[in-house]
């Protein structure tokens, strides 16, 4: 008898990878906004796996790093991107999840490190994070991993969201696209973004109106990693979008992938074994792909990694995180 996993799923906007009425399994992945890295790569990622793999059909949304451990350990998506840390903090319920355990996901593999940036334009007054007090910002949606770090940081300085609507600035929760739209219209002071780097949206506001980015000084930098485990230092490097001449130092993160503890192992091995087998083509999509390495798909894995995934790795030399 065929078996769909929870196939009902209200998400917009929603690729469907040539979802089949043939399939046995539906794998619904989040991955990230539009404009990001997340979500093309996502796209490319299902429709390989749904190509390779016998008897599934797959599809692609839009989601945070947050949202998505929530939506994979409720049941409505097979496979999430996350961070490293946040994987953790849902696991155990730490962090923003407020001790509601996510406990239903299981390890998938790391991918690449992921930078919040931080930009405002060009001739703007902001020159740090304490200029912001009553400025318009839009730091992602809620439930996006690059929301909480802003929030990390703004509480290192000693105020946060309400301040700066009380101090007569405004807090738009919104997408990568409407976020462009906002600055360009001159409606937000600073926009921000855990992504990789480079990343299109910055591109595109750097070449109009231009862009100035804000980095964080050593001792707030390690202040803030001490306080947010997970978190690590990051950087935009000098040359990574015109203009930027010298290193900005910032927030950095890894990226993994979670998938959930009620797929098969059989299904996990063939998703592993067609995740790595397939990695040019992956890089096509994105460069940042390059960066990601076999070696190195279990750095960072601190919640039990799905054993089919584990099957397919040990076959590759690779040995289990220490619990």
């Amino acid at each position: 008898m065929k078996s769909f996993i929870r196939a009902a799923f209200v998400a917009a906007p929603l690729i469907m990878v040539g979802a089949s009425a043939q399939a046995d399994t539906f794998v619904r992945m989040v991955s990230g906004p539009a404009g990001g890295s997340w979500y093309p790569l996502g796209a490319k990622i299902m429709q390989t796996m749904q190509d390779q793999i016998p008897g599934i059909a797959t599809s692609n949304t839009s989601g945070g790093g947050i949202s998505n451990i929530k939506s994979v350990s409720g049941g409505d998506a097979e496979i999430g991107w996350s961070y490293a840390h946040t994987a953790y903090n849902g696991f155990t319920g730490g962090g923003k999840f407020d001790g509601a355990k996510q406990d239903n996901i299981r390890y998938f593999a790391t991918l690449y490190p992921a930078t919040f940036q931080v930009a405002v334009p060009k001739d703007s007054r902001i020159k740090t994070f304490e200029d912001m007090k009553d400025a318009n910002l839009s730091p992602g949606k809620s439930g996006w991993t690059g929301t909480a770090f802003a929030e990390s940081i703004l509480k290192a300085y000693g105020f946060g969201f309400d301040d700066i609507k009380n101090n007569g600035g405004t807090v738009h929760f919104v997408s990568y696209t409407e976020s462009v739209a906002l600055m360009k219209d001159n409606h937000i002071d600073v926009f921000m973004a855990a992504t990789s780097v480079p990343q299109a949206s910055f591109i595109e506001l750097n070449h109009s109106p231009g862009l100035r980015f804000i980095g964080l000084p050593q001792a707030k930098m390690d202040e803030i990693v001490k306080a947010n485990p997970g978190y690590i230092h990051g950087v935009i490097p000098a040359g990574a979008y015109e203009g930027v001449d010298k290193d900005i130092p910032s927030l950095g993160i890894v990226t993994n992938m979670v998938v959930s503890a009620e797929l098969s192992d059989d299904l996990v091995y063939n998703m592993a074994k067609v995740f790595w087998e397939n990695h040019a083509a992956f890089a096509e999509v994105k460069k940042i792909w390059n960066s990601v390495t076999l070696a190195d798909a279990l750095n960072g894995a601190a919640v039990p990694v799905h054993p089919g995934a584990m099957k397919y790795y040990e076959e590759q030399g690779l040995k289990a995180p220490a619990s």
